[in-house]
């Protein structure tokens, strides 16, 4: 009795398939620019002109940084200089 139960519990075991599908995505699901070569809807336009104006503004403080930088560095230069001016006078390099 224990015999046939158990062949005919294994036989009815379903056999399963461990593959998974792939994931299908629609074209301009992708967010990638169309093939037609366009330039996209209005969305897309002013997401992109909204993405430029942010890296001009990055790029605008970073100069305006770079420039204060340069201008204190110009300033320590200037003031080194003065500073080896004033040695050199008190030695009797110079005769001014």
């Amino acid at each position: 009795m224990l015999r046939t139960t158990f062949r005919q519990t294994a036989a009815f075991r379903p056999v399963r398939c461990f593959s998974t599908t792939p994931r299908v995505m629609t074209e301009g699901a992708t967010g990638s620019v169309r093939p037609t070569g366009g330039s996209g809807d209005a969305f897309q336009r002013r997401e992109k002109a909204s993405e430029d104006y942010a890296i001009r503004q990055r790029e605008k403080e970073k100069l305006i940084e770079l420039k204060k930088k340069l201008q204190e560095q110009q300033q320590h230069l200037d003031r080194l200089s003065k500073h080896i001016d004033e040695i050199t006078r008190e030695q009797g390099g110079e005769k001014n």
